[in-house]
């Protein structure tokens, strides 16, 4: 996604500008541009150059941050009538061209979309958009739909940790695979691992963490997912290392998760339990911790109640919804769970998510061989998107530490985090 104009690297932020200066110029036009014009109206005018099938364009008057190329009459009644959805779906097939820095026309689009009202319109689309289900077999259609698209689509640009979830960088130039491996410790200091210890996991991904723990803290871990590659990957990982021993890996939901552990751990599973379910989650979780047992949920997450942005949704991650903080507390509070410590880690996932959009791309020749060009480029628009989602802070990443109430075993400072 380079540049093709000088201007488009400009540091000029056009928010900076008087609000005159901002606007596109619009001087007649098909009725086409016209609508378009309004449309950028009402997103505040950001600083996007559009050029349309028969050649008009709609200027902004600062240097644009990129340029946007409809190639299509319909393609633009469809952005205009679902903007959040028909534009990356015509960007993945082809029916416009992005020149310039993706990610920086994501993030001019969320900071303008946070600024305006939604339109009646928005307010209709926000209900027919709403999240699949989460039952036991729509959680279980929904995780196939994103995880099971098979395991070497994910070798090529995670890493060396295969993990799919928010990293840690002690220091800002931290290489991808150093920051994962420094964010399970950061995690296993929080739980405050002990040898010999019991550990349950609640969606495992390809197994890494649970791995982890077994290796650095001696503790023995049974850990639960529905994704079959992802189980059938991490089983036989476990073996190779020498640890299967200690971790078990289930092939089933979290609802169904028994017997009693001293540590509680979720990192990414989350985002996909639905709202509706969190009581229950938190029954489960009451359930099997002991009276001295600690646990760790780390989710993405939203400063305010909001779905998911529905592209994403459909597309790439259905069912998933990120909860506020105050939604989070409908696992805690009515199984008098004590919530010891919150952190936010939103710049961490993105300098993640740039990691990953940047090996991503140095695979693409590859991935276009897997799957085909839609595919390359759907998922180019999902990790940009992401990113611009937590740079923007539209998306927030909560780490919260919570154990029983009658637990008296908790640290009094925060030292034995970075010990």
């Amino acid at each position: 996604m380079n540049a093709s104009d000088e201007s488009l690297n400009s540091s000029t932020d056009a928010r900076t500008l008087p609000q005159s200066a901002q606007q596109p110029r619009q001087r007649g036009g098909s009725l086409e541009s016209r609508l378009l014009h309004g449309l950028l109206e009402r997103l505040g005018f950001p600083p996007i150059e559009f050029t349309l099938w028969n050649g008009e364009r709609i200027l902004a008057a600062a240097e644009p941050v990129c340029r946007v190329r409809i190639l299509e009459r319909g393609t633009l009644w469809s952005i205009l009538a679902d903007p959040q959805v028909r534009f990356p779906d015509a960007y993945s097939e082809g029916r416009l061209e992005i020149e310039g820095d993706l990610v920086r026309l994501l993030e001019e689009v969320y900071h303008a979309s946070g600024r305006g009202k939604p339109s009646a319109l928005g307010r209709l689309l926000e209900r027919l958009h709403r999240p699949r289900l989460n039952t036991l077999a729509g959680s279980r259609q929904n995780i196939h739909h994103h995880y099971d698209i098979g395991n070497e689509f994910y070798t090529l640009w995670l890493g060396a940790t295969m993990a799919y979830t928010c990293a840690y960088y002690p220091e800002a130039d931290t290489p991808l695979d150093a920051a994962q491996a420094a964010k399970m410790h950061h995690v296993c200091r929080k739980l405050r691992l002990r040898a010999g210890e019991s550990v349950v996991e609640a969606g495992c991904g390809w197994g890494t963490l649970a791995l982890h723990m077994a290796r650095h803290y001696g503790v023995k871990v049974r850990a639960f997912n529905i994704s079959r590659e992802q189980v059938a990957y991490a089983r036989e990982r476990a073996a190779r290392e020498g640890l299967a021993s200690q971790v078990e890996y289930v092939l089933d939901d979290y609802r169904n998760i028994h017997g009693r552990y001293d540590a509680f751990v979720s990192v990414g599973m989350l985002e996909h339990v639905g709202v509706a379910n969190y009581r229950s989650l938190g029954e489960v979780i009451r359930r099997c911790l002991g009276a001295n047992g600690r646990g760790l949920i780390h989710s993405i997450g939203r400063n305010s109640p909001a779905p998911l942005q529905p592209w994403i949704e459909k597309r790439i991650f259905p069912g998933a919804c990120p909860p506020s903080l105050a939604q989070m507390m409908e696992i805690f509070e009515p199984w008098e769970l004590s919530i010891l410590d919150v952190e936010n880690l939103r710049l961490h996932y993105a300098q993640t998510l740039r990691h990953w959009l940047e090996r991503f791309e140095a695979q693409s020749g590859r991935v276009r061989q897997m799957f085909d060009e839609k595919f390359v480029r759907m998922w180019r628009m999902y990790l940009a998107g992401s990113v611009a989602g937590f740079t923007t802070g539209t998306l927030q990443l909560f780490q919260v530490v919570f154990a029983p109430p009658e637990n008296d075993d908790v640290p009094r400072t925060r030292a034995h985090l970075y010990a």
